[in-house]
């Protein structure tokens, strides 16, 4: 069957190359290497919808199930060489093609009209704080582990904090202009742009 990828189903056949394990020891391992910052792991039923397409697809094997009267049962899974393949095949593809994706903020900027300047600048500036303390805790992040990790399990982190950073002097940047009057709109110079622009390019 073809496999349609996803960030998570190549997290799980990462993880089983490195060993078999159940899933719930995939999700703990997900959480303590941060990699949750990248990989969307908040509900365990997704990564088990996961796990199931894997293993109807081939990609990865159940090798055992465990009993312990302190748990429940646990399925172990190993992953085939045919899900070792695929990984690879898949991180050739993720490092060397940009993909087109469509995240919210972008979205919303593209419908930034719908509110006025100093609407517009008031929410960017609240974005900003968020942005501001997410680029302090991955700053934090790095400093603790930089110095006793090697450096390619952090390299996401390192990625994560320079596309925050970039993006945070670019928010601040649009809110000053919001504010200052540089950047300005009105809905009624937009409609009459709109209907001159249609009288011209018909």
């Amino acid at each position: 069957m073809t496999f349609r990828r996803s960030p998570l189903a190549l997290a799980v056949l990462a993880l089983l190359i490195e060993e078999p394990m159940h899933p719930y020891r995939m999700q703990q391992l997900i959480r303590q290497r941060h990699k949750d910052q990248v990989v969307n792991v908040g509900h365990r039923a997704s990564l088990y919808k996961t796990i199931d397409r894997l293993l109807a697809a081939d990609l990865i094997t159940v090798e055992a199930t465990t009993r312990d009267t302190a748990r429940p049962e646990r399925t172990v899974y190993a992953v085939t060489d045919a899900g070792t393949t695929a990984a690879r095949t898949w991180m050739a593809d993720m490092l060397a093609h940009p993909a087109a994706e469509f995240p919210d903020f972008p979205a919303a900027m593209s419908f930034l009209p719908l509110l006025t300047p100093a609407e517009a600048a008031g929410h960017l500036a609240r974005r900003a704080e968020a942005l501001a303390a997410r680029l302090a805790q991955l700053t934090t992040e790095l400093d603790e582990y930089g110095p006793v990790l090697p450096r390619v399990t952090l390299v996401e982190s390192e990625y994560l904090r320079a596309v925050t950073a970039a993006e945070l002097g670019w928010v601040t940047s649009l809110v000053t202009e919001l504010r200052d009057g540089s950047l300005s709109w009105s809905l009624e110079e937009l409609r009459a742009f709109a209907a001159q622009f249609r009288s011209t390019h018909p």
